[in-house]
């Protein structure tokens, strides 16, 4: 789904220093109405800084930001029932199952019982209602704190890396929450590291990194502009390495103990030579991800 209304969000030149670090460094995008933005990078990329800016929980050193048309800082009490944050680290009240967590951030906007029981369903923690927040799973403590972002029903949702430290089978579980949110017609604005995620979910992502934004659009058209070639994978020894060389449209062969690796801008062309061959046993096809959008962008160095 992609936005079909107007702008839900505008950040113009964000700006946020700490001494000589420049955070946030000339940050400017718009999120429309109903649809769901990535902001992605490594650590330090200052994805959470400009989250931070935008929600009005970090007063910015420059540039404006606009909320539902209004500015987010100061803080106003009639924008706050219209916003949902969830946190990188939520907390919760001690001793609290979690249908009395959700009630009471519900009772502060006036929700009532229905309406818990409803948020509930939809993170799939009907069964946990009864069960204590310390006894909870951390991917059903995400979904938890989801709910906690969704229980007043707000136009728009900022999430901060909300899959982050969670096993495959639980960051699954919540891409299918995070659908079902957009699906309500929501606003989503999200932070993540896990550029699979992102390349799925998202309808448009800005890749930051140095507080700046490098590179922005939907994750397909970012692919397509990377002009990266296709990877065929094959079996060792499927056929010799000078003969791979040989077929036509390939551009440069690799070979180990996995595998037989050929790339290739002209995948039709190497796909049909192969197949005449009878060399197509255990084929793999590689084309271009995101992640190979990121990796040239901020570089293949660990980052702590």
């Amino acid at each position: 789904m992609t936005g079909n209304g107007g702008a839900a969000i505008v950040a113009e030149d964000l700006r946020k220093a700490y001494g000589d670090l420049k955070a946030v460094d000339g940050v400017s995008f718009s999120v429309l109405e109903g649809e769901f933005f990535g902001i992605l990078g490594p650590n330090g990329a200052g994805k959470t800084t400009t989250l931070e800016i935008v929600e009005g929980l970090r007063k910015p050193d420059g540039g404006r930001v606009r909320l539902l048309g209004q500015e987010p800082w100061p803080r106003k009490l009639d924008l706050l029932p219209r916003i949902g944050v969830q946190l990188q680290a939520s907390s919760f009240f001690e001793k609290l199952t979690t249908r009395e967590q959700l009630q009471t951030f519900g009772s502060l906007y006036g929700v009532g019982a229905a309406r818990v029981d409803e948020m509930l369903e939809l993170v799939g923690l009907a069964d946990k209602a009864g069960t204590r927040e310390g006894q909870l799973s951390g991917g059903q403590r995400q979904r938890l704190s989801i709910a906690c972002a969704l229980v007043h029903d707000p136009d728009i949702v900022f999430l901060d890396e909300p899959t982050a430290a969670l096993d495959p089978q639980a960051r699954r579980n919540l891409w299918d929450v995070l659908r079902a949110i957009q699906d309500r017609g929501k606003t989503i604005l999200y932070t993540t590291h896990y550029l699979d995620e992102a390349e799925i979910l998202c309808d448009r992502v800005a890749i930051m990194d140095h507080g700046r934004i490098l590179a922005m659009d939907a994750p397909a058209t970012l692919v397509r502009g990377l002009d990266a070639p296709t990877h065929v994978l094959l079996e060792p020894g499927a056929l010799p390495v000078d003969a791979a060389h040989a077929l036509p449209g390939a551009e440069s062969v690799s070979a180990d103990d996995v595998s037989l690796s050929i790339s290739t801008r002209e995948p039709a062309r190497l796909l049909g030579a192969l197949a005449e061959r009878g060399s197509l046993g255990g084929l793999q096809v590689r084309t271009a991800t995101l992640e190979d959008v990121f990796l040239q962008l901020t570089g293949r160095e660990y980052r702590a």
